[in-house]
């Protein structure tokens, strides 16, 4: 993980490092260009970064319902390939959750712009980020019970718990170090991924690594903050590990492309190649039968 947290927005960390550039730079300095036009343009017509908040939140609200309605379905365009029903709800879900996303990205640059931040809009943003990051992982959860899917229902809760986790311990040790934005799997990382698989139709893939793969981003905010805070010396990686650990590389380095490339590339084809990625499969429920008698 880049364990060197940029303070301020933008690739700061990128610059830092040292490290080659990557074509995400390009789409990013392009992205925060439109962010900046759209925010000026909000501002212009009295839109506050509160109701931009309360807006995402909403929106996110029904997309997880139609996450509730069809996570585990296909796109319709795979539906003589897939082993599992098809339908629009997911494509759906990821119109509304990107216009949800545009919303929680905006009204933070619209509180910078029109100079409107005030300490309770932080605090409610950052709730309703929270409920938002509940809310669509319990959509799929609902929607796999009632498939009666153990394995999915508890990808779906464990991808929950993860979101919760990887931002409340980002909070907790901002209250002792400056900056605690370390780990592969930030919020934007975990949404880019969730939206990909939801256009897609290839929500159960996503859940496998979202419910597994960002409690390493856990543990080393964890370990970053012990290491800010007792002044413990903290072992790098050395030789060719560093050179293939490419998930510790900065947002917009060349190696940071490469990873949330193959990250996108397993949601995207892994289910074209094992149709258990579709949420046919049910492993979990296979191991516990053999233990647990009900």
């Amino acid at each position: 993980m880049n364990e060197v947290p940029p303070k301020s927005a933008g690739f700061l960390a990128l610059r830092r490092s040292g490290c080659r550039r990557g074509p995400s730079v390009v789409i990013g300095t392009a992205a925060t260009k439109l962010r900046k036009v759209a925010a000026s343009g909000l501002i212009s017509l009295g839109v506050t970064p509160n109701m931009l908040s309360v807006a995402g939140f909403v929106l996110t609200g029904c997309g997880a319902v139609c996450l509730l309605l069809g996570a585990g379905h296909a796109a319709p365009w795979e539906v003589r390939i897939a082993p599992t029903s098809a339908s629009w709800w997911p494509l759906m879900g990821a119109i509304l959750l990107t216009v949800a996303g545009a919303s929680d990205l905006l009204d933070g640059e619209v509180a910078r712009l029109g100079d409107l931040g005030t300490s309770f809009g932080a605090v409610l943003d950052s709730t309703l980020d929270r409920f938002s990051d509940f809310l669509i992982f319990a959509g799929c959860a609902v929607h796999f019970s009632f498939a009666g899917n153990v394995t999915y229902v508890t990808l779906s809760l464990a991808a929950a718990a993860n979101a919760v986790l990887t931002s409340y311990v980002k909070a907790r040790a901002e209250n002792f170090v400056d900056d605690c934005s370390v780990g592969y799997w930030q919020r934007g990382e975990r949404c880019g991924l969730f939206l990909a698989a939801a256009y897609t139709g290839h929500i159960p893939a996503a859940l496998w690594l979202l419910g597994t793969l960002p409690i390493l981003t856990v543990i080393f905010r964890l370990r970053y903050a012990h290491t800010a805070v007792t002044g413990a010396k903290r072992g790098e990686p050395s030789g060719w590990v560093r050179h293939v650990m490419l998930w510790r590389r900065p947002r917009g380095s060349a190696g940071y492309d490469v990873c949330a490339g193959l990250v996108l590339g397993f949601v995207v084809i892994a289910p074209l190649l094992w149709p258990g990625f579709y949420g046919t499969g049910d492993p979990l429920r296979a191991i516990l039968d053999r233990f647990v008698s009900v």
